[in-house]
């Protein structure tokens, strides 16, 4: 504690003093008394142990004290304490906010004080009294669950209790699914509300012993002594079950999933902030795994998430950078019966910082979760246009296949761009076509075909990729307006072996031709496959490591382009 004894007590305050450390003796509240005249505040010693003051005697209190306020608070107390100050008779100050500890966490206080007056009437000192407000710097304010200092305290004993017994157990950390979207629809009046009733349908589906705590944000947690993998399973399931029925608020219904993160301790960690730190990463995968599930920590999966972490800033670095590291391998087509080629898909590749190429199925959900995806698209688009152009000098009817993502779709200046990039590079619109992968598609198919009927009508080709590896291809294929079908590689890899896949190819391939769609047939890899799919099947066009592998531009040029120097 830092007493500023230097500065000289008022008349006023002298007067006082003795009867304000008596009373100071017999509470446990913050005391203060304001000589307004002389603008000079005395503090009792345990305001000062617990809060940032320089002493017991201050001159303007407010300079120390504003700071350590809550800025959400900040304007109403100055306007309370004005009020007081400035009132032409006797008037009381009496608020609750929230003011910043020594320990650099904001805590609650309801501050009651009254102005008096001399025998002129002039405001001459300012006295009251501060309580800190235990139930409420105790409980969360919209569920009423104990808070996160709570659970933090009970997770260190329930530490001290292992450490004591050698009993361990499970820690859960659950997060609503797409809570953000709740919020953004309605307000944050529906928001509190919708926290409040799934903290009442979690506290009656955990064990009765347990206690539910309130976190941050949209995040509870609970402490599971004793609590084995089967027994976390079971609580999970039942509170998936608990908020798999739809809620009603103000008339709209509403269904809200959790993601939940586990660990165990002392495997886990032997200490509040590790457990905590990996079982919120925990739960962060389950999010990114498909949400609605619950994850337990394992160090392999915590250290396969902070590379994606890196590797996501990495990504940003990327892009924000031009896209420096990314770049297009092109994957050759032909004709099916000629053996001639047509065209190439554009594949997206990167080198992380280090120079190591990346796994796009390490990368590109990066770029989907970010939305990254939207500019680095438009990167690929016009590395694609500009690279055909160079190609068509030699195979003049050449067209590339550019994937596009679903939030691509959903960008509605993604059009223009591919259009002007066109232009710019002076190339018809059959030089390219779109693919967008079919377990990508979501059921809202008006909307996906009005986005690519607008592409169609200008002469660009939509290609539903990886036909045959989504739950209803056939519904994709009656729902979604496309001119190319890419049958995927599952449909071909037993075809040698197996007579229904092979028949089932045949009728796929009929199908599309029956309704003016073209074929094109991925990951054919031996040429008895591609003399079966070529005579018997009736493909128009192949991509496989028959023909080619993915490569770099130079070497597509040099393998298949023959181009002269």
């Amino acid at each position: 504690m830092r007493k500023n004894n230097r500065i000289p007590l008022s008349p006023c305050l002298r007067r006082f003093r003795f009867y304000f450390d008596l009373l100071g003796r017999t509470t446990k509240d913050y005391l203060f008394f304001t000589d307004l005249q002389e603008n000079l505040v005395m503090v009792s010693p345990n305001l000062v142990n617990d809060f940032d003051l320089p002493g017991e005697i201050m001159h303007d209190f407010d300079t120390y004290w504003l700071p350590l306020v809550h800025p959400e608070e900040r304007g109403p107390y100055q306007a309370s304490i004005s009020k007081a100050l400035n009132s032409q008779g006797p008037c009381e100050h009496n608020m609750e906010y929230r003011v910043k500890s020594r320990k650099g966490e904001f805590v609650w206080i309801s501050c009651r004080g009254r102005v008096g007056l001399d025998r002129d009437g002039k405001p001459s000192m300012f006295v009251g009294t501060m309580s800190r407000m235990a139930q409420r710097n105790q409980a969360d304010e919209v569920t009423g669950l104990l808070n996160k200092y709570q659970f933090e305290h009970a997770v260190k004993l329930a530490l001290a209790q292992y450490r004591a017994t050698g009993e361990g157990g499970a820690i859960m950390v659950l997060g609503l699914d797409n809570f953000k979207i709740v919020n953004e629809t309605y307000n944050r009046m529906t928001g509190d509300i919708v926290l409040k009733r799934v903290a009442d349908l979690l506290a009656n589906v955990i064990p009765p012993p347990l206690t539910l705590f309130k976190l941050d944000g949209d995040e509870y947690a609970f402490i599971y002594p004793g609590g084995t993998a089967e027994d976390v399973a079971e609580i999970f399931a039942s509170v998936q079950s608990a908020l798999s029925r739809p809620q009603d608020i103000d008339g709209h219904q509403y269904f809200c999933t959790a993601s939940c993160g586990t660990v165990f301790y002392p495997e886990s960690g032997k200490d509040y902030l590790v457990l905590h730190k990996h079982a919120e990463a925990a739960m962060d995968i389950a999010k990114r795994e498909g949400k609605n599930r619950n994850v337990l920590f394992s160090k392999e999966q915590y250290n396969r998430w902070v590379r994606s972490i890196s590797m996501r800033d990495s990504i940003w670095e990327s892009v924000e950078n031009g896209c420096v590291g990314f770049s297009l391998f092109f994957q050759p087509q032909v004709s099916a019966v000629e053996q001639k080629l047509i065209g190439a898909e554009a594949l997206l590749r990167w080198k992380n910082p280090k120079g190591r190429m990346v796994a796009p199925m390490e990368f590109i959900p990066i770029l989907e979760e970010t939305k990254l995806i939207i500019p680095v698209g438009k990167w690929i688009v016009e590395e694609a246009v500009k690279t055909c152009k160079k190609w068509r000098r030699y195979v003049p009817d050449f067209r590339v296949s550019i994937n596009m993502s679903y939030e691509q779709i959903k960008d509605l200046s993604f059009k223009n761009f591919v259009e002007e990039c066109l232009e710019r590079y002076d190339m018809p619109t059959d030089s390219i076509v779109l693919e967008l992968t079919e377990s990508k598609i979501v059921a809202d198919w008006s909307f996906i075909n009005k986005q690519f009927d607008a592409f169609r009508s200008q002469g660009i080709a939509i290609a539903m990729d990886d036909f045959g590896t989504g739950y209803s291809s056939l519904a994709s294929l009656k729902n979604l307006s496309c001119d190319i079908v890419k049958i995927d590689r599952e449909f071909v890899k037993k075809i040698l072996e197996n007579d229904f896949d092979r028949r089932l190819v045949q009728y796929v391939v009929d199908l599309c031709h029956s309704i003016g769609i073209y074929c094109c047939i991925e990951g054919v890899e031996e040429e008895a496959e591609y003399e079966l799919l070529t005579k018997e099947c009736k493909a128009d066009a192949i991509q496989g490591y028959l023909f080619g592998h993915p490569e770099s531009v130079a070497d597509f040029e040099e393998k298949f382009l023959s181009l002269e120097k």
